[in-house]
């Protein structure tokens, strides 16, 4: 019989944010396609893991390694972004958003990213297998279209989409671009997974405006981010590699 190429049956893999809301599904996915999976995440208990700090994810990954395996998969799904209730001046304008902020943003979501692409990468090269997959989304690939938070405006709010996540998750492409040349003679695959937004009980005026623009009339199901993620890891990809897999419902076609 041959091999299920979406198996990932005795693989061990390693998810960044994974008690997120994408970062949970993709777990979920993952160990339903026969993976272990250990979690990278500040809020798990009792083994929080930093991401910006090297040290933590090195005893981190000495540990999976000592109880599940050597790590053939990484996502990269860890992430900040300003949540809706951040603060005045973390939403104005952009002439004067907080140095600070944008400091925290490219601290987690870029040198997060980095640190555990070195740490637990550097693992699956010297094994000479392994898949990277790193979460970013469109306002990565794309600006943010300012007009769909209008109905804050409208509200009395000075509210514009911020900087840093943009430019943050744009980052994202040349890393895994140097990433997937620098290790591809070592068997390591390394991509990333383009993502529009997902549903998350946003406020109605929002999601009015933002189906409108999506070709697919609608925001993704948190567990549409499930497949692309398997895919990615999985040996159903196995000559994919520095590549961008957009799953944005059509966003970006336009």
């Amino acid at each position: 019989m041959t091999r299920d190429p979406f198996s990932l049956d005795g693989r061990v893999a390693i998810v960044t944010g994974g008690l997120g809301q994408l970062g949970r599904e993709i777990v979920r996915g993952l160990e339903e396609r026969g993976a272990r999976v250990a979690v990278f995440d500040l809020a798990a208990e009792p083994d929080r893991v930093d991401v910006t700090d090297r040290a933590a994810i090195e005893r981190a990954t000495a540990e999976v390694e000592r109880t599940l395996g050597a790590p053939d998969i990484l996502v990269n799904a860890a992430a900040l972004d300003s949540p809706p209730d951040a603060p005045a001046e973390e939403v104005g304008p952009f002439e004067t958003y907080p140095e600070a902020s944008f400091d925290q943003v490219m601290d987690v979501n870029v040198k997060g990213t980095f640190l555990c692409c070195q740490v637990v990468g550097a693992r699956m090269a010297s094994a000479g297998r392994g898949s990277i997959v790193n979460i970013s989304s469109v306002y990565g690939m794309l600006s943010p279209v300012q007009d769909l938070y209008e109905f804050r405006r409208r509200a009395g709010e000075e509210f514009f989409k911020p900087v840093a996540y943009s430019v943050s998750k744009s980052a994202l492409y040349n890393l895994t671009r140097y990433l997937a040349t620098y290790w591809a003679r070592s068997g390591v695959r390394v991509n990333t997974l383009t993502l529009a937004g997902v549903f998350n009980d946003q406020p109605r005026e929002f999601l009015d405006a933002y189906t409108a623009r999506m070709p697919l009339g609608r925001m993704a199901d948190v567990g549409e981010v499930v497949g692309p993620v398997v895919f990615l890891a999985s040996d159903a990809s196995s000559y994919v590699t520095g590549a961008n897999l957009v799953a944005d419902g059509g966003w970006s076609a336009w």
